[in-house]
């Protein structure tokens, strides 16, 4: 039986407000509350309510035959709450069902697997007691933000009690071999590691409403072929992307919604395939090789590395910059200014300010609420600046921090 694991993230952004050089010292206000409140009620319309009503209709029709698999960031998590929260309660509604899986990362959706295991342990535990709380929830599968993954992030993950992770299916990495079956990390051998296929989940994600492929238009049929010709080469089928998918990268008129519609039924036309979340897939699997990379790589652009985050002066200056005062942050003990601090360390912070060209450049522009890149950088160092001031404040030094180690969440998986 082979395994077709739909896995979807689930992420929302704090912009940053366009915040000039004479705001520092006196405003404190960094995020555009209205332009987010907005966006949130948009993207909730057109893609997640329904999205999640058609899954659910979907998993009442198929029950144990539909299975998917979620990744919702704790920054998506309070938005939610703050601006729609009937979005929670359809999630709420798939986590009842038992056939949704909820998966760890950082609350964040942050860089911290880069640059401190303090800062990632601490938010990979706040995203976990958020998914207690409010799902009711306790995952028990990671996948870091953008699927980034390297040899010593697959240490930490380990070291934190995990048994699965996800990751892109990187040709680089992968070779000859195909991403069809599970792996396991060559620096940690307890953890087993599903690869993306990202052909067949880019088809979706990114080419569906392609009038100049030239398998445009993609319907069920076609689609279910191509994944029924993977019999007998492979063992769990990984279709990973953007919830944002259905309905708002891909429109409705595009008829992207008909196709998840009737996509398990065509799917299930062959009788040896079959909707899994991605634990249940990795229990049917065994590893047919490790995976080594010291370099980190992940599922962003054509390079599946870091340069949509790190690829030019201003992204590394700003992220580093930011990194550097972790020490006094945590020092305040201020869970306001600590909560800043992980809201400034979203990566879509660093990836409005890329500056690549073509087609994923094309992409950046796209979800950049900024007019450039440079524009981008200016007011998160504009806003990083008055930060940095206001963790001088004497008030601010008089509160102890409560230390925060990685060993604090070895005990909740």
């Amino acid at each position: 039986m082979i395994s077709v694991c739909f896995y979807f993230e689930v992420h929302q952004p704090f912009r940053l407000k366009p915040y000039d050089f004479f705001g520092i010292g006196k405003d404190h206000t960094y995020f555009d509350e209205e332009r987010n409140r907005q966006i949130l009620r948009k993207v909730s319309e057109k893609c997640y309510i329904p999205t999640t009503n058609l899954l659910l209709d979907l998993i009442r029709e198929f029950k144990e035959d539909f299975q998917v698999t979620f990744s919702i960031s704790g920054t998506a998590i309070e938005q939610f709450k703050l601006w729609y929260p009937e979005v929670l309660d359809q999630f709420k509604k798939l986590a009842d069902t038992g056939y949704v899986e909820f998966l760890s990362e950082t609350y964040y959706h942050s860089l911290s697997s880069l640059y401190s295991e303090k800062e990632f342990s601490r938010q990979v535990l706040k995203h976990r007691k958020t998914m207690k709380k409010e799902l009711g929830v306790l995952p028990q599968a990671f996948r870091n933000t953008e699927l980034i993954y390297s040899n010593n992030i697959a240490r930490l993950v380990r070291k934190m009690g995990y048994t699965l992770m996800l990751m892109e299916g990187v040709d680089r990495l992968l070779g000859w071999r195909s991403p069809n079956f599970m792996y396991q990390s060559k620096s940690e051998p307890g953890l087993k590691l599903l690869t993306k296929n990202y052909r067949l989940s880019d088809d979706i994600a990114f080419r569906f409403s392609e009038k100049n492929w030239s398998h445009f238009p993609l319907n069920t049929d076609k689609f279910s072929r191509w994944v029924h010709s993977l019999a007998g080469n492979g063992n769990c089928v990984n279709l990973f992307m953007d919830f944002e998918t259905f309905g708002e990268h891909q429109w409705a008129e595009s008829g992207i919604f008909e196709f998840l519609k009737y996509l398990p039924s065509a799917i299930r036309k062959h009788p040896d395939f079959k909707f899994r979340t991605v634990s249940n897939a990795a229990e049917r699997s065994h590893s047919l090789g490790e995976i080594d990379t010291e370099e980190a790589v992940s599922w962003a652009d054509m390079e599946r590395d870091l340069s949509a985050w790190l690829g030019n002066s201003m992204q590394r200056q700003a992220v580093q910059a930011l990194y550097a005062l972790e020490d006094r942050v945590h020092s305040t003990g201020d869970e306001k200014i600590i909560d800043t601090f992980g809201r400034l360390q979203t990566s879509d912070h660093f990836y409005y300010m890329c500056t690549k060209y073509f087609n994923d450049g094309d992409v950046h522009k796209y979800f950049s609420p900024y007019g450039s890149p440079y524009e981008a950088y200016v007011y998160f160092m504009n806003v990083l600046q008055d930060f940095k001031q206001r963790l001088d404040a004497p008030k601010l030094h008089s509160v102890q921090s409560k230390k925060v180690l990685p060993s604090d969440f070895v005990t909740a998986i």
